[in-house]
């Protein structure tokens, strides 16, 4: 199922990079992945009894000239030859095809409180610099953390929490205290 999920993604990628549609592709084909988790778009996709011809009918009632002619046309073909469930990898796949091409990252942010304005701005900016790409940010509360966040973004770990910073001063008073 990966690998033909992952083959109808990069055709699909080639078309975007093509055609110079990759901001519209990426836009359109998250929009199109979330809608499809709809239980009641996945009881229509997966209904054995649905014939393709309805399927289309249901894909252009509810994207039909609000979505790219490709991604339409992936929908169409995975309804005609009864691959629907191959879609929602399908477009998981594209939408970090297009993100990686456009090096766009999300960096996960804990924080005790709630980062404002300012904060968020600069925390994007200055990852953004330290890793040349665009940034985006997905924040969470814990109140845990008690002060300082903690990120994790592109494979790199920054704990600049003050749980964090409590345990290494604990760590380094017991090593001063053994010496």
């Amino acid at each position: 199922m990966e690998r033909l999920s992952i083959l109808y993604a990069s055709a699909l990628f080639d078309l975007a990079i093509k055609k110079n549609a990759v901001d519209e592709i990426l836009d359109q084909a998250a929009i199109v992945r979330d809608s499809l988790k709809d239980e009641q778009c996945q009881k229509i996709l997966t209904h054995p009894h649905i014939p393709a011809s309805e399927k289309h009918k249901f894909f252009q009632k509810v994207f039909g000239g609000r979505v790219h002619e490709d991604l339409l046309g992936l929908l169409y073909l995975a309804a005609d030859k009864n691959r629907e469930q191959y879609l929602l990898p399908a477009l998981d796949e594209l939408v970090e095809l297009i993100r990686r091409h456009k090096q766009i990252v999300t960096a996960q942010v804990s924080s005790a409180i709630p980062l404002d304005e300012q904060q968020i701005i600069a925390l994007k900016r200055m990852l953004a610099e330290k890793l040349g790409k665009i940034v985006e940010l997905s924040l969470t509360v814990d109140s845990k953390l008690i002060g300082g966040p903690y990120i994790y973004v592109d494979g790199y770990y920054i704990d600049w929490t003050l749980k964090s910073k409590l345990r290494d001063l604990k760590v380094h008073m017991k090593e001063g205290c053994s010496a």
